[in-house]
């Protein structure tokens, strides 16, 4: 069996994030810069081995105001911990679409077991696009597993932020040209 190199492709893959803001409505951000690779067995992604690593840096809310915040010690304290990281342990096939991707997630210097819902988009192949694969990505986390525990209380009696962040990817990956690999 052949073992396959696959690589996300930036100009066609999302990775975003949701949390209840005010108890009333949600805000929605985005990690610009990230990367995805896997190592699979063919092109069987039941058991690959996934890692994805994210610059907390080019997290953005489109809100320069909310995003220093963010970056800052209240939140994802990027001077200090300037990359988020996901590491799969186990992939169980639900089905021939679904997967549930189980890993060990460090956000803020806590690594804790997290797990992703992925629904397999479909497989291409092609002289021009050479061979790719995509994915759809949906998960919930809790912030505070990882530290992330700066909330305000408000004068109505609620919070300003959810413990629940609703994580969502739209993922293309390339298989890697042996030939071309150095």
């Amino acid at each position: 069996m052949a073992t396959e190199n696959w690589v996300s492709d930036p100009a066609h893959s999302e990775l975003s994030f949701k949390i209840r803001h005010l108890m009333i409505s949600n805000v929605s951000g985005v990690f610009k810069d990230f990367k995805v690779t896997a190592i699979t067995l063919n092109d069987d992604f039941s058991s690959a081995h996934i890692t994805l690593k994210a610059a907390i840096a080019s997290l953005s809310t489109d809100n320069e105001q909310r995003d220093k915040h963010l970056l800052s010690a209240d939140f994802f304290d990027e001077a200090s911990y300037p990359e988020l990281k996901f590491q799969s342990t186990f992939i169980e096939q639900l089905d021939k679409e679904e997967f549930k991707i189980t890993g060990d997630l460090t956000m803020k210097g806590v690594t804790k077991a997290a797990s992703l819902q992925v629904e397999f988009g479909g497989l291409i192949s092609d002289e021009r696009h050479g061979t790719k694969v995509g994915f759809t990505i949906t998960g919930k986390l809790n912030r505070l597993d990882w530290g992330i525990n700066f909330n305000r209380v408000l004068d109505t009696g609620g919070v300003g932020l959810g413990e629940e962040v609703k994580i969502f990817g739209e993922l293309q990956m390339l298989k890697q040209d042996q030939n071309k690999m150095a």
